[in-house]
């Protein structure tokens, strides 16, 4: 006889769930635990950078190495992510001693709880089991979002190709500023469809979250090396899967051509023959200023404005933004990645005739829960942001 499980909505908020393992399996689970209020408790020896990107910012607590049985202390859920079965074991069989709620990543069967394929609208909250099958509760799970998505002319979902037989591609999908829902309809249509998802350490931790369990994903902020090697390395892996048949969807925050290096990718995946589809992104340039209530335009105020990445100072002899120029302006300056430099360019700025008093806004997560911004002049705005 089938035993069929009991669904539940758990109200985690200011409890403490414990997370064991630091690889692409928790990465994919923490974000939901955090967007749910839960007190989260990592124990894993090495995280991945998105992990590690939590813990610096305070979101969740590290215990930098192996589980032991007294981690579950005070625990109302456990989540195993790691992949040894004897070190799964070890920690449900700690987790049923204290009647504990034990979900395991490498073995549905012996675990107590299981995640569901979930989708989210807004205060709606649609999770699906399907009998112990990921694919069929994917599958009900993509149906109900279409339903729920409700747009004119909107297609459904389509099914996936057998990628073992079709030509693999690549997908360049911007994932919007911070907030999951602000990613394009088709861009999750796509993620949806992916064999693989390379994604970078901005993309919202809950998109992530939804992918089917058999998805390779690989967390392009850990490969090794510097910035160039490092990106040859991500074009790589981009070429490799595709040629090996697969779909491969590569995530970015804001858009794949706003500092986010996707004309490279572009230009390695057309040497290589493999086709590719660009879907644009919400940009950060805009999107954060205006959650932040700074409208880039307004009228009589100002008529352009200017987005540069202010991640190389303006003396280094490596940067290519004419910041004399920029002074000069009376539109509104977007400066994406210029926190490290916020010093030095402000100084340059004013060095170069532009008024002291002007206004600044400091924004910081944008469109995101933990969104931070600060108001300031140019004059003092390096002296007003927090070291």
């Amino acid at each position: 006889m089938t035993v069929n499980p009991y669904p539940l909505g758990l109200r985690l908020a200011g409890r403490r769930v414990v997370v064991v393992g630091g690889g692409a399996v928790a990465t994919r689970r923490v974000p939901a635990l955090l967007d749910a209020g839960a007190d989260v408790f990592l124990v894993a020896p090495e995280l991945t950078p998105a992990l590690q990107g939590h813990v610096d910012a305070g979101r969740v607590h590290w215990a930098p190495r192996r589980f032991v049985p007294d981690d579950l202390d005070g625990a109302w859920l456990v989540q195993v992510a790691v992949d040894d079965p004897l070190a799964a074991a070890s920690v449900s069989a700690a987790a049923a001693e204290r009647k504990i709620f034990c979900v395991r990543a490498d073995d549905r069967a012996a675990a107590t709880a299981w995640t569901p394929a979930v989708t989210r609208h807004g205060p709606v909250t649609v999770a699906v089991l399907g009998g112990g099958d990921p694919r069929r509760a994917m599958s009900v799970r993509d149906a109900v979002r279409d339903l729920l998505t409700v747009r004119t002319g909107l297609a459904a979902t389509a099914p996936r190709a057998d990628t073992g037989a079709a030509p693999g591609r690549v997908a360049l999908v911007g994932a919007g500023p911070g907030d999951p829902e602000l990613i394009t309809v088709k861009g999750w249509r796509l993620l949806t469809e992916a064999d693989v998802v390379v994604a970078d350490r901005l993309v919202p931790g809950l998109l992530l979250d939804e992918l089917r369990p058999d998805v390779e994903l690989v967390d392009a902020s850990k490969i090794p090396y510097g910035p160039s090697r490092a990106q040859e390395e991500i074009n790589r892996i981009l070429v490799d899967r595709a040629l090996a048949g697969k779909f491969v969807v590569r995530l970015k925050g804001g858009d794949p051509y706003v500092f986010g290096r996707g004309g490279e990718e572009l230009l390695a995946c057309a040497e290589a023959g493999v086709p590719v589809t660009v879907v644009p992104g919400v940009t950060s340039a805009i999107a954060v200023p205006a959650v932040a209530g700074v409208p880039v335009t307004h009228r009589a105020v100002a008529h352009e404005f200017t987005v540069v990445s202010g991640h190389v100072a303006p003396d280094s002899p490596a940067s290519l933004v004419q910041w004399p120029a920029l002074a000069g302006l009376r539109g509104t300056l977007v400066v994406l990645m210029g926190l490290k430099n916020l010093a030095a360019i402000a100084d340059t700025l004013t060095g170069h005739g532009k008024d002291p008093a002007t206004p600044v806004a400091v924004i910081q997560e944008g469109t995101t829960g933990a969104q931070r911004s600060l108001r300031s002049t140019l004059g003092t705005v390096a002296a007003d942001v927090p070291s």
